[in-house]
């Protein structure tokens, strides 16, 4: 198996994180929805942080590639489209369930479950679009 797409999908996953919690975007109402202040935020060894997340994105890219790998080119079905649809049907699926399950548990509202899951289904569309024309 080439781990190098998985890398690359890891690292766009802290990209768009970046741009989808950043200040200019949803960085206060996501803080709101979540119950954190600024001093939590500082509080949190970002080194830690971000490596384990990093970490986490590659993983979550496998069982995306391992969909993504059997599609065959001649059937005209490899596209960025075609593994966007996978990477967001596994997120969908899988992902979503699962933060949906532990945020109504910690009574989180309807904007955490919004920015968070449309975060996630986002990375795996992108994850599943890259992961299958890398291939």
């Amino acid at each position: 198996m080439e781990y190098l797409p998985n890398v690359v999908v890891g690292i766009l996953t802290l990209v768009l994180g970046f741009l989808w919690y950043g200040p200019k975007t949803l960085e206060g109402v996501w803080k709101k929805a979540a119950g954190l202040t600024d001093e939590d935020i500082q509080g949190g060894n970002m080194a830690v942080i971000f490596g384990f997340a990093f970490v986490m994105a590659v993983i979550l890219s496998v069982p995306i590639g391992f969909l993504c790998g059997f599609h065959k080119p001649e059937n005209g079905d490899v596209t960025f489209i075609h593994g966007m649809f996978h990477g967001a049907q596994l997120v969908g699926m899988v992902g979503l369930p699962v933060l949906i399950s532990n945020g109504l548990f910690e009574r989180k509202g309807l904007n955490y479950f919004l920015i968070n899951g449309a975060y996630w289904l986002i990375v795996g569309a992108m994850m599943g679009g890259v992961l299958m024309i890398w291939r």
